[in-house]
């Protein structure tokens, strides 16, 4: 896992290593800027000639900006610095590095005014490579003004733009845009990487991120308790199940997934089939309607289970399928009916209290606003709910969640006690050990289906074991890169939630 952090987070880890371990803010910012230079280095691989323009505000961002184009010089390459603040306004370290850059026989041009911007426009535009230094991580206001035509400028680039830290503009919390934000080809981002960028929205403006080593130890930000990772290949690969040469359909376990309807009967075979593409022993689709068969896939047994055939919602039957099935884990709510019986069900699940579940779709609806009795019952719980579901759970609106996606995760962790898994681009995982960001996936799994895919792998995870924290991190990352298998094969425009299904057992070969 690597690490993830707030810009509060990385201002206490920059203090704890200048004043702790004595290592001096220039130095950091020496080391920092020369990353951005070896970034500009191999965005201009191949390229004679190249001319970049480095635009530096006043701040510790600007310093990296001039650090970085001294090392430009040094190696031959045409490096202009822009200064988008009145000169007077650089101080301290950065003020150092202006300095030495110009002392370097470095060029600094002044952009602090709409006429000195206007003058310098298309030579900005022109370069090959423009770098953004203009704000970093402590932002906290709105970008305005001349500013914003800074920003504006950047942004009309015809070559690459290289951000320092964080995309100018960027909630580095958040992602998202403070009035505006630079769009980055390449992110350089010191020491660890930022909340912002990894997570949505903020990291389709990063591009790619690279996390440059300053000299701040890791062993800094474990001992602060930081809690929000990246997850990577290696996490997923220490979290796959390990199966015997005397495994059988048993001892793989057996999930009961509650799944379809009329009209929906495909989410009962999505979720059957991924079940069993995971690893899953035995399925058995207890479909709440009369038909099931129709929607189960070969391999997987069917039971009937209708919610409003029975004054109970189905919660007896229910019990009889469990036991008869020694089921070890269960799925409820793709495609379900949204009537008082499928209530009833989606509780007699989520209150079982004794085998793990799923709860995804209507399940999570006819649980809204019921955060507290989902905290009261002792069965170990995965809640799978997309940005509008978690909306519901909680009572607010889109907006707010995606607007802090991470806040949002937390206040479900926190309100129900269970794991969580809030879906859309850069899914993330929490639980009461922390929060992990999923770095698979692509916009071809924005198509109906691939939820129910995902709490398919699920439970088929815990069916064979896994505990719901690692269940979920493991399923998402796996449903994740069996969607980047499937990009890659048809094309993210083609992708179907059965082609995910058919891909899940090359990504678990892919980590074994």
């Amino acid at each position: 896992m690597k690490y993830v952090v707030t810009a509060a987070q990385m201002r206490a880890l920059d203090a704890a290593t200048i004043d702790g371990l004595g290592i001096p803010g220039a130095v950091l910012m020496e080391t920092a800027g020369r990353a951005v230079a070896d970034a500009v280095d191999s965005a201009l691989a191949g390229v004679t000639g190249g001319m970049v323009a480095v635009i530096c505000g006043g701040g510790n961002n600007g310093g990296d900006g001039f650090v970085a184009a001294r090392w430009l010089l040094a190696h031959g390459i045409a490096a202009v610095v822009y200064l988008a603040a009145a000169r007077d306004g650089v101080r301290g370290d950065a003020a150092l590095f202006l300095a030495a850059f110009e002392k370097s026989g470095g060029q600094v041009r002044s952009i602090a005014t709409a006429e000195a911007l206007a003058a310098h426009r298309a030579d900005i535009t022109a370069a090959d490579v423009v770098v953004d230094a203009v704000f970093g991580t402590g932002l906290g206001r709105e970008v305005t003004g001349h500013l914003r035509a800074v920003i504006e400028a950047i942004n009309a680039a015809a070559g690459r733009i290289i951000a320092v830290d964080v995309p100018s503009g960027m909630n580095a919390d958040t992602g998202q845009p403070m009035g505006i934000a630079c769009a980055a080809d390449t992110t350089v981002t010191m020491a660890f990487a930022k909340i912002g960028l990894a997570t949505s929205p903020g990291f389709a403006r990063a591009g790619g991120v690279t996390v440059a080593d300053i000299g701040i130890p890791e062993a800094l930000a474990a001992k602060a308790g930081i809690d929000v990772c990246l997850m990577e290949a290696g996490d997923a690969r220490a979290l796959l199940p390990r199966r015997s040469v005397l495994a059988h359909k048993g001892s793989r376990g057996h999930v009961v997934a509650i799944a379809g309807s009329p009209g929906k009967r495909g989410a009962g075979r999505l979720v059957a089939s991924a079940c069993l593409r995971a690893g899953a022993g035995l399925v058995t689709l207890a479909s709440p309607w009369r038909g099931a068969e129709i929607s189960a896939p070969d391999p997987v047994m069917t039971a009937e289970l209708d919610p409003d055939a029975a004054g109970d919602g189905g919660s007896g039957r229910l019990a009889e399928i469990l036991a008869m099935t020694r089921a070890r884990a269960v799925v409820v709510g793709p495609g379900m009916p949204v009537t008082a019986g499928g209530q009833t069900l989606a509780w007699a699940v989520i209150e079982n209290g004794d085998i793990p579940a799923v709860v995804d779709a209507d399940a999570l609806n006819h649980a809204a606003e019921e955060l507290e009795r989902i905290a009261r019952t002792k069965t170990p719980l995965i809640l799978t709910p997309h940005p509008g579901e978690a909306a519901r759970l909680l009572g607010t609106e889109v907006a707010v969640i995606e607007g802090d996606r991470v806040a949002a995760i937390r206040e479900l962790c926190a309100r129900t006690g269970k794991v969580v898994v809030l879906k859309g681009a850069r899914t993330l995982v929490g639980d009461s050990g922390g929060i992990t960001i999923n770095p698979t996936g692509n916009p071809g799994l924005a198509t109906a289906g691939t939820g129910d895919v995902l709490a398919g792998v699920c439970a088929a995870l815990l069916a064979q074991g896994l505990g719901p924290g690692h269940a979920a991190r493991l399923a998402v990352y796996v449903h994740g890169l069996a969607g980047d298998g499937a990009a890659a094969r048809l094309g993210e425009a083609g992708v179907t939630a059965s082609d995910v299904v058919a891909e899940i057992p090359g990504a678990l070969c892919t980590l074994s």
